[in-house]
């Protein structure tokens, strides 16, 4: 069996400082990749990925997601450019459609996701190969020959794509190098990768399967970390998802209700054993028999995310510890 690629997702809003040290812990640990998130309003994700790069020397570090709405398709290369003379080559460009929530609150108007995150990869695409977008078709209007990057040789640059959506994925698919696709609960993997191949159309792309995982020697410890997660986002998530899932659409509605009315011990309480199947919580072993479900039906890169566990970096190291060295073992 091929090599099971890992990676590790820490939040928009994490602090410098903490990312570093978790972009060299989760290096220490084997991990391939580390990602954090770039929403409006919080943290970069541009400065940390550039410290943590410049602080590391094999993980490969990406910035998930940038988009071309609220930063401009040739910034986005500019940066993707710095990024990989800075590294070597190991950095990583999400790039998506952006939450339409911050960037209305932004005064900027989300019309149009797919075409826009279409013609946004389209143009950086081109621009890191040394080209203008206007030599390309499909990159938007208003491109002139004139719009290369001035600055050193063509810096080609992996391209995932974060997306919820079947159009986006099978976006993701037809034109990126990875897809970013948030599996609640982790068996939705195999919908997402149905519609991402559908795009791909035989072209191999690295497809993360990106779930929610807290993990503790003390199982309860991590199931109720991990049910706070769900509690505080179960009045945004899927319901198509959710109904997918088998699960009780109105149960999450009601533990939106009592998180609206502050209170989390209520809402928290309310989460169930059926509603912790959206992520995956528990110990060094469950955690692994879960993965090795995932592996077993398709998976070839798994993307731990938050919560983690009840100290982030500590969990990092955790699963660098206990849960990789299992993989490397049983499917390498």
């Amino acid at each position: 069996m091929e090599r099971i690629r890992t990676s590790v997702r820490l939040p928009s809003g994490t602090p410098i400082e903490t990312f570093r040290a978790a972009a060299r812990m989760a290096e220490t640990a084997g991990f391939d990749q580390i990602w954090t998130g770039n929403d409006l309003f919080r943290r970069s994700g541009i400065v940390p990925v550039a410290i943590a790069l410049d602080s590391t020397e094999r993980i490969s570090i990406g910035s998930s997601v940038l988009n071309p709405v609220s930063l401009h398709p040739a910034e986005i290369a500019m940066i993707a450019s710095n990024l990989q003379e800075l590294s070597g080559g190991r950095y990583l460009l999400g790039m998506g459609a952006g939450s339409e929530v911050f960037l209305r609150w932004a005064g900027l108007e989300p019309d149009a996701p797919v075409t826009r995150t279409s013609q946004g990869i389209r143009a950086v695409r081109a621009l890191l190969d040394g080209l203008s977008p206007a030599d390309r078709p499909r990159t938007g209007g208003g491109w002139m020959p004139q719009a290369k990057l001035k600055d050193g040789p063509a810096r080609p640059t992996p391209i995932y794509l974060g997306g919820m959506g079947p159009k986006m994925l099978e976006l993701g698919g037809r034109l990126a190098d990875g897809v970013l696709a948030l599996a609640l609960p982790p068996e939705r993997y195999a919908w997402i990768a149905e519609r991402v191949e559908a795009g791909a159309a035989g072209r191999e792309i690295d497809i993360a399967c990106s779930i929610w995982i807290a993990i503790d020697d003390d199982p309860a410890m991590a199931r109720g970390i991990l049910a706070e997660k769900i509690a505080i986002y179960a009045g945004s998530l899927s319901r198509d998802a959710l109904e997918q899932a088998g699960l009780d659409v109105d149960r999450f509605q009601d533990v939106q209700r009592l998180m609206s009315a502050g209170d989390t011990a209520g809402a928290v309480a309310l989460v169930d054993d059926g509603m912790l199947r959206l992520g995956i919580a528990g110990d060094a072993t469950t955690v692994i028999d879960r993965c090795a479900e995932l592996v077993a039906a398709g998976v070839r890169h798994l993307s731990f995310g938050q919560p983690l566990g009840a100290r982030p970096l500590d969990a990092i190291a955790f699963l660098g510890e206990r849960v990789l060295p299992r993989f490397a073992k049983e499917f390498a």
